[in-house]
């Protein structure tokens, strides 16, 4: 199948390693002219060939200063996927549902402001032919998980989406999202990981703990999730050959999400 992506312009932030960087490789695949962009570059980004600009998205000034580097080098861009995110692997407590303002600031600067900041710098360049944004949100945002904070911020992340879909399908720029569930990448298998974390907090073997994850996350594959699959999504949302898919959420979860 020709996705009709060869040559168009795509930013991926957040791009350095897992789902980001699967997301690299899959556009590199089809013959995108990748931008990718992340706190520091990494081997395994450099390798792909796509070109790199470091970037801290959850500061305020973070996201215009990319975007301003972005387009000086080419005014084109036809793409945007808003990948940057993370939460903190560790279990949650009280004080983290009521309190720690600290945590729930970083959750909502890296989670939802970083994207909403990125794509107000982007817009201009991306309504100038018509351009495609995929939003890479969790399935926390549907089924609450830990910590708290992570998942109000996606939640709000799949929010701010759709209400942008609304306004931008009109002028000719598709919004969507991806919403993935527990995926094998650095994030959830490192050695400083989600699963590692629980490990240390538990008293658990880290690797009992990753082979755990599956069952306990609900993935009814019984595995992990493959980054690529998540690559695949978003590859469809962002081609101009599915021109009807606006304001979508799409679940990659392996039906850990139980919707009527």
């Amino acid at each position: 199948m020709d996705l009709n992506l060869t040559d168009l312009r795509v930013l991926i932030t957040g791009a350095s390693r897992g789902i980001g960087l699967a997301i690299v490789r899959a556009f590199t695949a089809e013959g995108a002219s990748v931008v990718a962009s992340a706190r520091k570059n990494t081997s395994e980004l450099e390798a792909t060939g796509a070109q790199f600009f470091p970037a801290d998205l959850s500061t305020v000034d973070g996201p215009r200063e990319l975007l301003d580097a972005v387009l000086a080098t080419d005014s084109r861009l036809d793409v945007l996927v808003n990948n940057a995110g993370g939460g903190t692997g560790r279990p949650e407590d009280l004080a983290d549902v009521v309190g720690g303002d600290h945590l729930w600031e970083s959750m909502l600067e890296l989670n939802l402001l970083a994207a909403v900041r990125t794509t107000r710098a982007a817009l201009p360049a991306l309504m100038t032919n018509g351009g495609a944004i995929v939003n890479i949100s969790s399935d926390s945002a549907r089924r609450v998980g830990n910590p708290l904070a992570y998942a109000a911020a996606k939640a709000g992340l799949a929010t701010f989406s759709r209400g942008l879909a609304e306004s931008l399908g009109p002028r000719g720029v598709r919004v969507n999202v991806v919403s993935p569930s527990a995926t094998h990448t650095p994030l959830v298998a490192g050695a400083d990981g989600m699963a590692a974390i629980i490990a240390g907090a538990t008293g658990s073997a880290h690797e009992d703990v990753l082979a755990a994850f599956p069952e306990q996350t609900g993935l009814l594959t019984g595995r992990l999730i493959d980054p690529a699959e998540i690559a695949r999504a978003v590859l469809l949302l962002a081609s101009p050959t599915m021109p009807s898919a606006i304001g979508e959420n799409w679940a990659v979860d392996a039906g850990s999400t139980k919707v009527a």
